[in-house]
């Protein structure tokens, strides 16, 4: 049976695949010589490096924080057999370029994304040598989300991250073979949409030759079977996904209560018969939808209880350490009443949403930052978060994307065409990829086109949080400030900033509050810092997010909320544990919290808050 929690890529596997996580030899590039002094045939190694972590990190064996534009590794691994074999990066920051036995295989750009090279033409029976070339910048024209781009860590902006900081490894495959699976359910109709891209199927000189068979399963138990020709360069079928047990709908429905998964397998045959490529895969049949101002899953409202989650830890930055911390993770989101994340201005390993949809937990996926508006800025965005989206587009946990937040690298939003226009294609570009899920631009304030309307709210009292939301009426057609001073046609707040960028108004979107609380709780250190006045012990924390809490839970017009934050980071101290994982608070307190939900009609503002 597979193991997908090993697997880097849990939602396309094949059988034959070798990890090359581990020491690889590594140098730092200063003087930028090694092009010229081609280090792919003669590398210069002056130190180890436990890979996929970067020298930045205590875990890479390195662990020097200072900026170093230019890095090298090298590798050796053993080929017996005459196949193809693929190597897959699953993300490298910034600029990759790839040597196999010092021929060059490709470039690479971008941080965020899977890339990889078939080896074959370059590979050799016994040794062979890979070799890296990592270009990084401090250039805020990259998506870099939380990395700073100065000497120090500054505000909420952390330790950079450069080279290869997630998973490499080696796949046996045919150069031709099942490049991309796209996995789309229809519940209503209890099907499946399987859409197959070949490698390189444009230029085939008859893609009719060759054949797919599909097969999908339930625990075991084989539900849909499809055979037929490759037709046009793609591929496209259904599955019926109703079970015999299950009587009443058919077909086993994914949420956070019922995480079903099935199991999918799919074959690319010559019409010879010749098996080219079997690839394992799984989906969840689960719908999204929004009506009067409600989200749905699976045609039922849906109320959101996220929390933040930036991913970072203090010995490995933004690299898990382990399987095993990301799952303690998502075991305590679950023990804390959490029934979802924001993972915050970072694209996680893809083993981590295989663990929340096995688990059911969801996620919204957000988009690193860049923090200029340049042309530049904007097509390496584009050319990313489009590739993102793809590669977890098949995973039902992830029910929204947030391609932008609070401004960030689309400065002059709310007055200028130029960004409210990026935004606007970003939306419908996503949407035209990925028409079932919601669509967040620009999360927390100044939104052009979205599908949620969220803000960023971080007042201490429940009083201020219960008044400012108290009437429908007000806050969303209308709005407020912090001063409380209604805007003609605006949501204004955070000295200044609006719910809508000029140009575009609220026309009924469900509303949530997507980013509040950071309350600061901490030994009062130096350089530490969190949102509003630090609580002295767990007593006064406790009693500020019971009422904050209380203030957005009782409003009927509140679809839900996103509480910040999981945990400390860095100088960041507004989490609910700490960076090295361990409890602030009680959390069977916040559980019980986080899952009431009050009656707002029965509360009086004054007495509850």
């Amino acid at each position: 049976m597979l193991n997908r929690k090993e697997h880097p890529r849990p939602q396309l596997i094949r059988k034959k695949w070798q990890s090359l996580d581990g020491e690889w030899d590594f140098a730092f590039d200063d003087e930028n010589i090694g092009l010229s002094q081609q280090w792919y045939k003669v590398f210069p190694a002056t130190h180890k490096i436990l890979v996929p972590f970067t020298y930045e990190t205590e875990l890479s064996g390195i662990h020097d924080t200072s900026h170093h534009k230019t890095i090298w590794y090298q590798h050796n691994f053993e080929q017996e057999s005459d196949q193809n074999l693929v190597l897959y990066f699953e993300g490298v920051d910034f600029e990759t370029q790839v040597w196999l036995n010092g021929i060059l295989l490709g470039i690479h750009k971008g941080g965020n994304e899977r890339f990889s090279f078939d080896l074959k033409p370059y590979l050799t029976k016994g040794l062979n040598t890979i070799t890296v070339r990592v270009e990084d910048s401090l250039s805020c024209e990259q998506p870099r989300g939380k990395q700073r781009w100065l000497k120090d860590n500054f505000g909420c902006w952390y330790v950079q991250t450069t080279g290869i900081w997630k998973s490499v490894w080696l796949e046996e495959a045919q150069e031709q073979r099942i490049n991309y699976l796209k996995l789309t359910p229809d519940l209503d109709v209890d099907l499946l949409k399987v859409e197959i891209e070949l490698k390189d199927a444009a230029v085939l000189p008859d893609s009719s030759s060759y054949f797919i068979e599909a097969e999908a399963s339930f625990k075991g138990e084989l539900i849909s079977y499809h055979k037929g020709l490759f037709h046009h360069n793609s591929s496209s079928f259904t599955l019926d996904t109703r079970t015999k047990e299950n009587a009443d709908s058919g077909t086993h429905r994914w949420s956070p209560h019922t995480p079903n998964l099935y199991d999918l397998t799919v074959r690319l045959y010559k019409q010879t018969g010749e098996l080219l490529d079997e690839v394992y895969s799984y989906f969840g049949m689960r719908k999204l939808s929004i009506e009067n101002g409600q989200i749905l899953l699976n045609n039922r409202q849906l109320y959101q209880r996220l929390i933040l989650d930036q991913g970072y830890w203090p010995e490995s930055g933004m690299t898990p350490p382990s399987l095993a911390a990301l799952e303690k993770d998502l075991e305590k989101i679950s023990a804390m009443g959490y029934n979802g994340l924001r993972k915050h201005q970072k694209i996680e390993d893809e083993r981590f949403l295989y663990l929340c949809d096995e688990k059911g937990i969801l996620v919204w996926a957000e988009m690193p930052s860049t923090y200029v508006f340049t042309d530049v800025a904007m097509k390496q965005f584009t050319a990313e978060w489009l590739e993102i989206v793809k590669q977890h587009y098949n995973h039902p946990a992830v029910i929204t994307w947030v391609p932008f937040n609070e401004s960030w690298g689309i400065k002059g939003i709310n007055e200028h065409i130029r960004p409210q226009h990026f935004t606007e294609g970003i939306y419908h570009l996503t949407k035209a990829f990925d028409s079932n899920r919601p669509v967040i631009t620009n999360d927390g304030w100044e939104h052009t086109i979205s599908d949620i309307l969220t803000l960023h709210d971080y007042e201490e009292t429940g009083l201020a949080f219960a008044k400012r939301y108290s009437d429908h009426q007000d806050f969303a057609p209308f709005g407020y400030s912090n001063k409380e001073k209604i805007v003609t046609n605006k949501i204004q707040f955070n000295d200044g900033w609006f719910a809508f960028a000029k140009g575009f108004e609220y026309k009924g979107q469900p509303i949530m509050i997507s980013e509040f609380g950071g309350i600061a709780f901490t030994v009062n250190t130096e350089g530490q810092w969190g949102y509003g006045n630090q609580v002295k012990n767990e007593t006064e924390f406790m009693e500020r997010f019971e009422k904050i809490h209380a203030a957005i839970q009782s409003n009927p017009y509140i679809a839900g909320f996103c509480y910040t934050q999981l945990t400390d980071v860095e100088q960041e101290v507004n989490g609910l544990l700490t960076a090295d994982r361990n409890d602030k608070v009680d959390l069977q307190k916040v559980r019980e919290i986080n899952e009431r939900r009050l009656n707002f009609s029965e509360m009086k503002v004054e007495n509850n808050f």
